[in-house]
């Protein structure tokens, strides 16, 4: 087998790379990043450290690396191939499309004989349909038809995290990544062309949507919960965020609100639902993985969303009779979080500063003023400022 990664960064080379070595499959980075590449290509094996579970850690070997400008080299890499990854930041998809249908036209020279599928491992709303809409754009109505005869474009579900190893193993392996003690890839079946490609821990799933859904708002939603509160609270580490007893104890609230609402939807079993909530929480409470708040509390006007994992999660459990309080906590220290080295951070505090937290609740989350979950959110901001997490 021969894959091509479309992304050189922490979770190509520390999970989609990990299973395909598994697999045994010749791997091609392609990458943005010239030194990136450089260093692929001079390195003939980097280390995937597994916290709390080194036994399982592995050196990965036969991959080399390819720029993303290099239309041609990718064009021959894509003849060879048998199945694509994406994990190149769900902002970054547009850029990466317009490469791809570069390449995707040189393929075109030379006819198609099997299938070939492309797999998006992005931490993005339908990042599958985005792509392939962009890639179509740039081309032809001849290729367009070749292009949705013979390549499936399928989303993934990442659940494992992968963080920035200490200095001293950078030092020694520049490309070596510290992950999570997590396998399973969950890939949608129904957007796969022909018969799915064969990787160790990928899972094809049916009706992935649901399934998709129910890893943002119990995986994301949670997460999210414990970096602003965690933020709030002055703590740096995810892991430790998450083991504080005030906290915890509202993440409690937001999986339980979140869980219900899941299980209304999908007909998910509850008792199956907490479980699955459980192992979020573990995998966030685990002080083997080292993470920082900053990072996952990145980019809150995005993640404050109408359709997003706090106010998305929030609108799923209003539609099934659940009152959000939880998750309307978790969406007000949101508003208030305040990192000055993150831009849209600074954007955010100083928009509340002179527009006021209500207007940019109302224009950044799509939530009115005077509906229910207006006033719960209010309410919150009121009840994290009586706990005296947010001064005025």
């Amino acid at each position: 087998m021969k894959a091509i990664i479309f992304g050189g960064g922490k979770i190509a080379r520390g999970f989609i790379a990990h299973l395909l070595y598994l697999s045994k499959a010749e791997i091609v980075f392609v990458d943005v990043n010239e030194q990136l590449v450089s260093m692929l290509n001079n390195r003939d094996h980097y280390r995937v450290h597994i916290m709390g579970a080194d036994h399982k850690s592995a050196d990965i070997k036969g991959f080399s690396g390819l720029s993303l400008s290099d239309a041609e080299g990718i064009a021959k890499v894509w003849e060879e191939a048998d199945v694509a990854f994406t994990s190149v930041g769900g902002k970054n998809l547009s850029a990466l499309a317009k490469s791809m249908a570069a390449a995707f036209a040189l393929r075109c020279q030379k006819p198609f004989t099997k299938p070939f599928q492309i797999i998006t491992c992005e931490n993005w709303k339908r990042p599958a349909a985005e792509l392939k809409l962009e890639v179509r754009k740039h081309l032809t109505d001849d290729q367009i038809q070749l292009f949705d005869q013979w390549v499936g474009i399928a989303e993934a579900a990442v659940m494992r995290s992968a963080v920035e190893p200490p200095q001293a193993l950078i030092d020694a392996d520049p490309l070596c990544v510290c992950v999570q003690d997590h396998w399973e890839l969950p890939v949608d079946l129904d957007a796969v062309v022909g018969e799915p490609p064969e990787i160790e821990h990928v899972r094809y799933i049916s009706q992935f949507g649901g399934f998709l859904e129910r890893k943002i708002f119990t995986n994301n939603t949670g997460n999210a919960t414990i970096s602003y509160l965690g933020n709030l609270k002055k703590h740096l580490l995810v892991s430790d965020a998450a083991n504080d007893a005030d906290i915890e104890q509202l993440l409690d609230v937001v999986y339980g609100e979140t869980g219900k609402a899941l299980s209304a939807e999908y007909g998910i079993p509850l008792p199956e639902q907490i479980e699955f909530a459980h192992k979020a929480k573990k995998k966030y409470q685990d002080a083997n993985i080292v993470d920082y708040v900053e990072r996952h509390a990145r980019d809150p006007i995005r993640k404050l969303g109408p359709e997003d994992r706090l106010v998305g999660a929030a609108r799923l459990a209003e539609r099934h009779g659940i009152e959000p309080m939880g998750i309307a906590t978790a969406i007000a220290a949101a508003l208030y979080y305040d990192q000055p080295s993150d831009p849209f951070a600074v954007v955010l505090k100083e928009r509340r500063e002179s527009e006021g937290v209500v207007n940019v609740m109302t224009d950044i989350c799509g939530i009115a003023e005077d509906e229910p979950l207006g006033k719960l959110v209010q309410s919150r901001i009121v009840w994290l400022q009586m706990k005296g997490w947010i001064s005025i």
